[in-house]
């Protein structure tokens, strides 16, 4: 190693200028427990102990940073150098240098490596732990024997500053509602874990929190005191119960979906859904309104249970798509129903006065069921249409042969039970063949159209007029007389002479001929025998020249049927 041995042959009894010097022999330096080294002046060793040897070799190879510090006058203590090892790793020395005879130095080494990894290790673990607490928390908090915060994280709690909150009660921060979990929580007699404690935060708002705790006791095992952590979950709490709003809303709509289209007839699908929906959002009552073929208003079309009264309201609708308000003391909520972006209807439910209001999710659910509405109206516009087309003659919109049948035999059924009148006339276009023959079809179609206008001009809207076919028509008047079919067929033939425009001819004009039948409200006759008198009381005309009007008969007469 470069060292002087013959420390080992002399006394080494030295002193250096009047002051002690420490005397060290080789069997001393060898028998000291630690690392031993002497440097001369230079810093150069001069002896070494066998467990110096590591030391020694990084002083003499120039690895040791504090060489000059050990060799100041007077000496060092505490200076600390770390030394890799070959086998990996590192020694840590804390050094200590004392003057020595001759000048030189006595350098002793403390081995302090276990000691600094285990207050190296101490540190990392507990900041580890600090670290993992904050993770998995949002503050920690301790209270004393009196019930108050003696600490809390420093990063504060519930938007107040740890200093803030040091000192206060942690109770009143909880929300009434849940005071005595709160309570219970942190005045802990037993480790508790995950219990949810709703708090107030210093902005007024609400937080829920997930807390665990533990008892403080001291050595008689009093209670000394609690400590824990809480973590926010207000966001989890809010999302749980969004979600679980969403499926009641989900649950309610599929029952009143369900309900819709359980019925078969399209006309009584709004009567389940006005009252399905009312049942489903706890509603006093609901109307709701269709949009006719004209477009021109809104039309009440189902209702279920008690209500206010919209007058008015729906007017609004021209501006908005919902409507909130209170009428009379009664809450009003209504949207508008849809189909393919047109309004085609609206839907209002109720709540009597007295009655909380609507919530976000009875708004959401009532959007939800316009959408249904909607559809259902579409469907039910679309039954009409096919039920219109089925009924109504394609060119004039008026009954057709089955549908005008159909409905003067419930009507005559009525009349019979009632003992009232009712009269049927036929008409029949004289010379219209020649309308077509000479000027088109399109100027027939015109001629059948006035004809149409005419029919309906004498009629009341209590009363029935069909096309028949071709150029045949009949009327039902309700509660008629035979004074007033009489004078109903004065009207049409005078109205009639209007038709000449469309006349083929001068010599062969359109004209009309009439047969009416005139029912009393007694006796037998049947609906058939009404018919057969009509008739034959227009051929008769039509025989006997046309372009005037015959009335049948009473039934029983001689020669009627």
């Amino acid at each position: 190693m470069g060292c002087d041995r013959s420390m080992s042959t002399t006394s080494d009894r030295l002193r250096t200028r009047g002051n002690p010097a420490i005397e060290l022999g080789a069997a001393a330096l060898a028998a000291y427990p630690g690392q031993a080294v002497v440097l001369d002046r230079q810093g150069h060793v001069v002896a070494a102990n066998e467990r110096a040897e590591p030391l020694a070799t990084a002083i003499a190879e120039g690895r040791m940073a504090n060489v000059a510090e050990l060799l100041l006058p007077g000496g060092a203590a505490g200076v600390v150098e770390t030394l890799p090892l070959a086998g990996g790793g590192r020694l840590i020395i804390e050094l200590s240098a004392l003057p020595a005879a001759d000048g030189r130095v006595l350098v002793l080494g403390r081995d302090v490596t276990l000691e600094r990894n285990l207050r190296s290790a101490l540190v990392e673990s507990r900041q580890r732990y600090k670290d993992l607490v904050e993770i998995s928390s949002d503050f920690a908090w301790e209270v004393g024997p009196d019930g108050r915060f003696s600490f809390v994280s420093p990063k504060g709690a519930l938007g107040y500053t740890a200093d803030e909150l040091v000192g206060r009660r942690p109770t009143d921060y909880v929300v009434e509602h849940g005071e005595a979990q709160g309570t219970s929580l942190f005045s802990a007699a037993m480790a508790m874990e995950d219990s949810e404690v709703w708090m107030r935060l210093a902005d007024g708002s609400q937080a829920c929190l997930l807390a665990s705790s533990t008892p403080l006791r001291g050595e008689a095992g009093e209670w000394r005191g609690a400590r824990g952590v809480c973590r926010d979950i207000t966001q989890e709490r809010l999302r749980d119960a969004a979600l679980s709003r969403a499926n009641n809303r989900e649950r309610l709509l599929s029952y009143i979906v369900r309900t819709i289209r359980d019925e078969v007839d399209p006309a009584d699908m709004l009567k389940a859904a006005a009252a399905s929906t009312s049942k489903a959002l706890g509603a006093t009552g609901c109307r709701i309104f269709r949009i006719l073929p004209d477009g021109l208003d809104f039309a009440l079309a189902a209702q279920y249970g008690e209500a206010g009264d919209e007058a008015g309201l729906l007017d609004n609708f021209l501006s908005t798509d919902h409507i909130e308000q209170d009428v009379d003391g009664w809450n009003m909520l209504a949207t508008v129903s849809r189909y393919r972006h047109s309004i085609n209807g609206a839907i209002c439910l109720w709540r009597a006065p007295g009655r909380s209001g609507w919530s976000d999710d009875d708004r959401l659910l009532v959007d939800d069921v316009s959408n249904q509405v909607g559809l259902a109206c579409e469907q039910i516009a679309n039954h009409e249409r096919i039920l219109k087309l089925s009924r109504t003659d394609g060119l004039t919109g008026l009954f057709n042969r089955r549908a005008f049948f159909e409905e003067i035999a419930r009507r005559f059924q009525r009349l019979t039970h009632e003992c009232k009148p009712a009269a049927l006339i036929y008409v029949d276009l004289d010379n219209f063949k020649m309308v077509n023959d000479v000027h088109g079809h399109q100027t027939g179609d015109e001629a059948l159209l006035a004809v149409r206008d005419l029919l309906l001009q004498y009629t009341r809207p209590v009363d029935l007029v069909a096309r028949l076919g071709g150029d045949e028509f009949a009327i039902w008047l309700e509660n008629a007389e035979e004074r007033t079919a009489v004078a109903r067929c004065q009207d049409l033939l005078s109205a009639s002479r209007s038709l000449g425009r469309f006349s083929g001819s001068p010599e062969k004009p359109l004209h009309m001929s009439l047969g009416v039948a005139v029912h009393s409200g007694t006796g037998s006759e049947t609906l058939e025998d009404i018919i057969a008198r009509a008739d034959k009381a227009m051929y008769e005309v039509k025989r006997g020249g046309k372009g005037s009007y015959r009335l049948a008969p009473p039934a029983g007469r001689s020669g009627q049927p």
